[in-house]
């Protein structure tokens, strides 16, 4: 039988903790068996139990305190997941043989991971070979999406994100809540409006000036085919 597993993928502050939080609950109202493996090794605590940890194969920390390496914050977390993922059967082992059980895998949401570093597609494919129904979660807080340009950023890394991975896709706008009444309507504007016209209102920016017509181009494709949605 196959197992099911969703790809929790979100920046700091982007609410990812919550959600996983959300999720281990309603499997546990349910009484679905649900297993959280843990892919981000700058996380520090958790608030459900964890099945599987990568830091116990390795931990930003170590890959920024190697003399020898001297990465920084965004550099160690690419070396770490490279080497994750050249060390992808420990993960198998980690899983274990259960069969029709669901797997929460708690990713890191650095965008380079999700661009154009093929660490995670390897995942996938790992995942795939080991009978694994993939489904992705990109979360983004909704703080950052308030204001046109952010907006367009923000569905250009969505994008980026289902390109990659080719797996069932969901975007998620998290901590609405949060928000006060004018940035709500204006969040309900740019989700009504289509992206080519947010990228027209700023096309006249010096700035924007130059590329506006490659990023109406890249906004039309997008608009038409409605591929990003929330």
């Amino acid at each position: 039988m196959p197992r099911y597993g969703q790809l929790v993928i979100g920046p700091a502050g982007s609410g990812k903790s919550s959600y996983c939080t959300t999720i281990v609950h309603h499997c546990e109202v349910i009484k679905r068996t649900i297993h959280v493996i843990n892919l981000d090794p700058a996380a520090e605590k958790f608030d459900y139990p964890v099945a599987a940890d990568i830091r116990d194969l390795i931990q930003l920390e170590d890959a920024m305190e190697d003399e020898s390496l001297q990465y920084g914050p965004n550099g160690g977390l690419i070396f770490c997941m490279e080497y994750f993922a050249k060390n992808l059967d420990w993960l198998e082992e980690q899983l274990g043989e259960h069969e029709d059980d669901y797997y929460l895998f708690d990713c890191p949401g650095q965008i380079e991971l999700y661009s154009h570093i093929p660490v995670m597609k390897e995942l996938v494919t790992k995942l795939a070979n080991m009978n694994f129904r993939m489904c992705s979660v990109f979360l983004i807080d909704s703080q950052f999406m308030v204001e046109p340009l952010k907006y367009v950023s923000g569905v250009m890394a969505a994008l980026s994100a289902m390109v990659i991975l080719e797996t069932t896709h969901v975007n998620l706008i998290t901590k609405i809540d949060l928000l006060d009444k004018h940035s709500r309507r204006e969040m309900e504007r740019l989700l009504d409006s289509d992206l080519k016209t947010l990228v027209q209102e700023k096309s006249n920016d010096k700035f924007n000036e130059k590329y506006s017509k490659l990023s109406c181009g890249i906004a039309d494709i997008v608009s038409r085919k409605n591929i990003v949605t929330y």
